[in-house]
Order: C-alpha cells, then sequence, then structure tokens
C-alpha cells in the first residue's frame, strides 16, 4: 500500500491517490465508512458488499459512492488497485445532483464518462512507480474534472471546518454559520457528502477514535471522555462505522484498516486533517 497527495490545485477535489497490490487468491477486506472513490482494477476482479447487505460487481474503472458503514471488498487474486479518494466538493462536482443515489453504491464508470477511460487505464497500468501513476492522475483529475460545473466550495469548507471543530459538533453551529435552513443544510450534505449532517458527524467522530485506537495515539479512555457517553457507546459507534470493535482495533486491525490509518497518518500536514487524522 502506497499513499500520495494530490498536486496543491486538486486538493479541494481530491482527497489522495493510493496504489494497493497483494499477492493473493480468494480473499475478503473489511474497509470502514469512507469518502467516495475513484478506483482502476488493474488486476485481479471482485465487488463490493455494502453495509445494507448489497453486493455489486467491480468494474475495470468504478466510482464507489461515499459509504455509511463499512464494506467487504471480495477480492480474487492477485490484485491491483491505483484509486483517489474524492473530496466532498470533487465528488460534487463529478456527479452533479445525481449523487445523492450512490451513497453505499458503486457504478461503471464508463457508463457515465465513456470508454476514453479505458486508455487512462492502460496509460495508468503501465506507469512503474507511484510518482508516474499520481502524475497521471493529477492530470486525469484536472481533465475530469473541469468539464463539470464546480461544487460550491465554501459550503464544503464550512462543513469540513465545523467537522473538525469539535469532538461531537452541534448541527446548529453549522446551520447557523451557513445562513441556510435546516432543511436545505441536509439537502446539501446528503449531495456532497453522502449523509445528513447527524450521521456525518457521527461517521467522523467514530472514525477518528478508530484510527487512534489502530495508531495506538490515544488510550480508549481519553476517547470517550472527549467524544462519547461511555464505553458502550464508543465500542457500539466504532463497529457501525468501521465494522470492528474497539478492542479488535487495538489488538488485531484487518490489515487494510490498520494499512489506511497508517499512512493516512503519514499525510499530515500534505492534506486536510479531516483526512489524515480519520
Amino acid at each position: 500500500m502506497e499513499y500520495a497527495a494530490p498536486a496543491d490545485d486538486l486538493k479541494e477535489l481530491v482527497s489522495s491517490f493510493y496504489w494497493f497490490r497483494a499477492d493473493i487468491e480468494e480473499t475478503q477486506q473489511t474497509e470502514r465508512a469512507d469518502r467516495a472513490q475513484f478506483r482502476f482494477l488493474l488486476e485481479g476482479s471482485g465487488g463490493y458488499e455494502f453495509s445494507d447487505g448489497v453486493y455489486m460487481d467491480s468494474a475495470k474503472i468504478t466510482v464507489i459512492g461515499p459509504t455509511t458503514g463499512p464494506t467487504i471488498g471480495h477480492v480474487k487474486g492477485p490484485i491491483e488497485i491505483f484509486g483517489a479518494g474524492l473530496q466532498p466538493a470533487g465528488w460534487g462536482t463529478l456527479m452533479g445532483a445525481a449523487g445523492e443515489q450512490y451513497s453505499n453504491r458503486l457504478i461503471d464508470a464508463t457508463a457515465i464518462f465513456g470508454n476514453g477511460l479505458l486508455d487512462v487505464f492502460q496509460t495508468i497500468k503501465m506507469a512503474k512507480t507511484m510518482e508516474e501513476k499520481v502524475a497521471i492522475g493529477n492530470e486525469f483529475a484536472r481533465a475530469l474534472l473541469r468539464r463539470a460545473e464546480p461544487a460550491p466550495f465554501w459550503f464544503t469548507r464550512l462543513v469540513d471546518k465545523w467537522l473538525t471543530s469539535s469532538a461531537s459538533p452541534d448541527i446548529n453551529d453549522l446551520i447557523e454559520e451557513s445562513g441556510l435552513s435546516k432543511r436545505q443544510v441536509e439537502r446539501l450534505t446528503k449531495r456532497f457528502y453522502g449523509a445528513p449532517p447527524k450521521l456525518l458527524a457521527r461517521k467522523y467522530r467514530a472514525l477518528r477514535a478508530a484510527s487512534r485506537i489502530v495508531r495506538r495515539e490515544e488510550a480508549d479512555g481519553e476517547a470517550v471522555e472527549d467524544a462519547f457517553y461511555d464505553q458502550s457507546h464508543l465500542i457500539r459507534e466504532i463497529k457501525e462505522f468501521t465494522g470492528i470493535t474497539p478492542g479488535q482495533a487495538r489488538k488485531a486491525p484487518p490489515e487494510l484498516i490498520r494499512a489506511v490509518a497508517e499512512h493516512r497518518r503519514k499525510l499530515a500536514g500534505k492534506v486536510d486533517p479531516l483526512i489524515s487524522d480519520a
């Protein structure tokens, strides 16, 4: 697993690039709730089982909407994936008003953007290093995202700031600062983040706590004191959004969840704290 930050001009659209390879046969990997993803399946095959039990086969080039629970990746390897996490503004720009319907779902990217993406696929597949793949990814992202009308950066900046303002941000603070009605705020967060504000705040609270535990950055007691009512609340929330308990996160986290937490932390200072901390 390798991670890299996007180019500076793309940081509000793309959260990070990653390159994952594994010499495995048939297996399952649990992914925690996350942002939308744009993935090139360079080798191998499989699909995704979303938190509501729906299974969907992966295409060669797949767009996965924002997820609000753990997703099980069913893999037939050897496997190689190059992907990009999409910031809420990038997701909104890419998918427009239709984006909301793809929360916890995926779609074949060529069905939306055409078979010309297969040329990009081959170029990325032939690139030998992470640096080469990221350079191609940056140019591809610029070309793809400039086609559409940009998302309202003022709103996604406001929500990101709100999500990092406290361990348990108050939705009323977001409504007041936005100058919008509660209904308007909920509609926009669903469109760009794939969830209403209350669920969104719970998601990132749980992901931050789980990442700290996996990385052994703080004790459970501190996480409970800062953000959760009690120990049972901590356990319940982390399991709902990651698929594992705090005990499992500490003692034997799934390899993919551990790798994501550790590699994103290495991007601290290069990406938004909402990415590196969660």
